[in-house]
């Protein structure tokens, strides 16, 4: 299949990628509802109920040390993220503790993937995460992105275990 004018065009866009900034929040609050709907059709949570806790959320975020927000921008927009949450370990007697980065929010919009824009994004939060002496990397992945995190070089581990836990309300399923 022969490519378009539009698709070489975008094969041969700059691809920036940076810290987020405050001036992007708008577009990363759209990009996280798409995210989340973009496999699933039914919901009772109004759009305009949602933006107000994520901006609160990315406020903080973008303003805090302990979140970095990845993005990618490509002709004026971002167009794939990654968050890292960086957590503190409890020291150890005879070791220097480092803290870790937990990788979530990792998202590409439909029409920029497989062009290798979400494996750059990755690269920079890796490049980051070594300078910053983060001790290791860790992400919970859906079953369909495996394969992508392991490219960018992360191994299924039987490590971590979860405990779920009740709520008295969920929120319409937005926590997570």
């Amino acid at each position: 299949m022969r490519n378009t004018p539009r698709d070489e065009a975008k094969e041969n866009m700059t691809i920036i990628i940076r810290e987020a900034l405050e001036r992007d929040i708008d577009q990363l609050i759209r990009m996280r509802w798409d995210f989340t709907w973009e496999n699933r059709t039914e919901t009772t949570v109004r759009f305009e109920d949602f933006v107000q806790e994520c901006r609160a959320f990315l406020i903080d975020a973008v303003q805090s040390d302990r979140w970095k927000i990845w993005v990618a921008e490509a002709e004026g927009k971002v167009v794939s993220h990654v968050y890292v949450q960086l957590i503190d370990k409890v020291p150890r007697p005879g070791r220097v503790t480092h803290p870790f980065g937990y990788v979530t929010n990792v998202y590409t919009l439909p029409e920029y993937r497989s062009r290798g824009i979400g494996g750059k994004v990755m690269e920079a939060v890796k490049l980051r995460a070594q300078a910053s002496e983060l001790e290791f990397l860790i992400v919970w992945p859906a079953e369909e992105s495996i394969p992508f995190y392991r490219k960018t070089g992360f191994r299924l581990c039987t490590e971590p275990m979860e405990l779920h836990l009740e709520r008295e309300s969920n929120n319409g399923g937005m926590n997570g």
